[in-house]
């Protein structure tokens, strides 16, 4: 099994102006240095060619969206929280707004399974209406990929 990840942020301004700049800037060394991390698979992009172009979508003009899959909840870990990414992680409030509702959410799926963009806000609602579990989960209550592997939805994404 691979973990799903895919977390929302609400930003304070467009991309493309001057309040946003510095965070534009850092999104294609951010992106390598995921692309390139112990343990990453794939992520959501908007182009091949432009490493700072964001995922468009159908969720709202401010919403920025991130979705990875990574091999396992302590690659991804390493990543978010020992690598460069933390220093970012840290000025989030500089260029994102304060969400009052989950905004990350985190599932296990079968290995080579891409799951969708609409996949993935099912799983966040889900943790938003029902709380976490195996089906969707956070880092503070995640679970084991065993527990997820004999999920009518594992099965599903492996037909």
């Amino acid at each position: 099994m691979h973990l799903a990840e895919m977390n929302l942020a609400h930003l304070r301004a467009p991309t493309d102006s001057p309040e946003l700049a510095e965070f534009v800037a850092l999104l294609e060394p951010i992106n390598a240095l995921a692309d390139e991390a112990p343990g990453f698979v794939w992520r959501l992009k908007e182009s091949e060619d432009d490493p700072t172009a964001t995922v468009i979508h159908e969720y709202g003009d401010h919403l920025l969206i991130n979705f990875s899959v990574w091999e396992s909840l302590d690659t991804l870990w390493n990543y978010v929280y020992r690598s460069a990414h933390l220093d970012v992680l840290r000025r989030r409030r500089e260029w994102f707004l304060r969400m009052a509702e989950p905004y990350m959410v985190m599932w296990w799926i079968p290995e080579g399974h891409i799951p969708t963009l609409a996949e993935g806000m099912r799983r966040l609602e889900r943790l938003k209406a029902e709380g976490p579990s195996p089906e969707a989960f956070t880092f503070k209550d995640s679970y084991d990929s065993s527990e997820a592997a004999s999920l009518p939805a594992a099965a599903e994404a492996t037909k």
